[in-house]
């Protein structure tokens, strides 16, 4: 086992971005976690070591034969493949898709470990379902015992625990403290308090270069990197609302949403039975589960995005679901967050563009927008901290930073409803507490009512006060 070493390494990652890293060492049995602010590389500088990226200049070597990662990237990757599978009916083939079992097995070289790792993460029933179908924390499960089982001389894990049930997370954590004296690991956390203890050293990333690199041992250089990472939010004002173009207003006295007896099963898997849920103006829920209890199904019943929605006893915004009303009666309603609509969110559009698209609910702008319309964009930006990239293509944005403008983008119209599912994913502990805190700020000072999909307790925003659990194919309301 030798050194890898990057020695004046000059990267690019499209024609946005370029990383930088002058001198980096990771010598043998260090596990190295890289952190920094969204867009500082850190991703980039991970992907790296997998092989991506167009090389610049300088070199690299020790690279082991076998590297495995884990990313929201990869993850996006995969399913854009299963989705272009099920465009194969253009050739009148009818595309069931690939099992999850098979996309997991894919480049497996230790089948007791594998088995063993499915067994820990609790996922065999999900091994005959297709890939597709799985949920975000489900997909995420199947990906890290896929790429633990691969027996990696280096695995690359960006941010691996984002997305997982809190069982989940500890059972990971178990797993690769076990096989750390095996297996060489370099994270991307944007959590300090995600950083396991066999880790042994820390990169702080900014601007595209690796600036710091500190031993976990030293406790005073370790501080100062710390400090770096927490700065105090500041005061959250939210922009105003558009002067026109808003949709009608609803009849305060109607409920938002009222799901009576609420269902979704696919043949015998039952997802959540017996669901009665009201949802009225002014009130704010969090919505928590383990992975594949049906939030995000929950959540498309509301949007109108879920098959079975018309066979539920659904009332949503003064509408009887299924009583004539179009899916642009509900949306416009609505702000919407979500791990999948960042991945479908793929058109060429500016960061300004992409903002503009939320008064319109659509993916892209196609419409010429309003001077008011822009200058509100560039008000969510300025306060998101994104002005300056304004004219910057939304795709060419790190994850981090494209949540934070979908954010931005559901927020635009002063929805009666923001949907939030899971937003703190992908963001660094700075735009963390500023999503947090536009939260609360939301849930304090505006007209919207808000439905907040999370897993870590360190995530609750205190004006969400109400709680729905679900679970075990049932849900209570705490």
């Amino acid at each position: 086992m030798t050194a890898i070493h990057l020695q004046r390494a000059r990267i690019a990652f499209g024609e946005q971005f370029a990383l930088h890293c002058d001198d980096w060492a990771i010598q043998p049995r260090e596990h190295w976690v890289l952190i920094g602010p969204n867009g500082a590389g850190k991703s980039a500088l991970a992907a790296a070591l997998a092989g991506e990226g167009e090389w610049l200049d300088g070199t690299v070597s020790g690279l082991p034969e076998r590297v495995a990662i884990v990313s929201f990237e990869a993850q996006a990757a995969l399913i854009e493949a299963e989705r272009r599978k099920d465009d194969a009916d253009i050739l009148d083939v009818i595309s069931e898709g690939t099992p999850a079992g098979e996309v997991m097995a894919v480049g497996c070289l230790d089948q007791a470990l594998q088995a063993s790792l499915v067994a820990a993460f609790g996922i065999e029933h999900l091994l005959a379902r297709r890939f597709r179908t799985l949920s975000t924390g489900e997909t995420r499960k199947l990906l890290l015992v896929r790429a633990i089982a691969s027996s990696p001389q280096l695995l690359v894990l960006d941010e691996p625990f984002e997305g997982l049930d809190v069982a989940a997370c500890a059972v990971l954590k178990r797993v690769l403290s076990e096989c750390a004296d095996r297996i060489q690991t370099v994270w991307v956390l944007n959590r300090f308090d995600d950083v396991p203890e066999f880790v042994s050293h820390v990169g702080y990333l900014e601007s595209g270069a690796l600036l710091h690199r500190v031993a976990v041992g030293d406790t005073d250089a370790l501080a100062d990197v710390r400090r770096l990472l927490h700065i105090s939010s500041t005061d959250v004002q939210l922009p105003p609302a558009p002067d026109g173009d808003l949709p009608p207003a609803l009849d305060p006295t109607d409920p938002l949403v009222r799901i009576r007896n609420g269902r979704v099963a696919y043949g015998d898997n039952r997802v959540f039975d017996g669901l009665d849920w009201t949802v009225s103006p002014g009130e704010h829920w969090q919505v928590s589960g383990p992975n594949g209890s049906g939030k995000t199904c929950l959540l498309n019943l509301i949007t109108g995005d879920h098959p079975q929605c018309y066979v539920n006893d659904i009332f949503v915004f003064g509408m009887q679901r299924g009583s004539g009303e179009s899916i642009w009666d509900i949306k416009r309603h609505i702000g919407y967050v979500s791990s999948a609509l960042q991945w479908e969110y793929k058109v060429s559009v500016s960061l300004r563009n992409a903002v503009v698209s939320g008064f319109y609910d659509s993916i892209g702008l196609y419409r010429r927008a309003s001077d008011e319309h822009k200058a509100l964009a560039e008000a969510w930006l300025e306060m998101m901290g994104l002005l300056d990239r304004a004219d910057t293509p939304f795709t060419s944005l790190s994850f981090g930073d494209q949540r934070l403008a979908l954010i931005a983008r559901a927020m635009v119209k002063h929805p009666s409803l923001l949907i939030l599912d899971e937003p703190c994913i992908g963001l660094d502990d700075i735009n963390r507490s500023r999503v947090l805190a536009l939260v609360e700020r939301i849930c304090e000072g505006s007209t919207t009512t808000v439905l907040y999909v999370n897993h870590r307790e360190a995530d609750v925003v205190p004006g969400v006060d109400r709680h729905l659990v679900l679970g075990n194919g049932s849900a209570r309301v705490e």
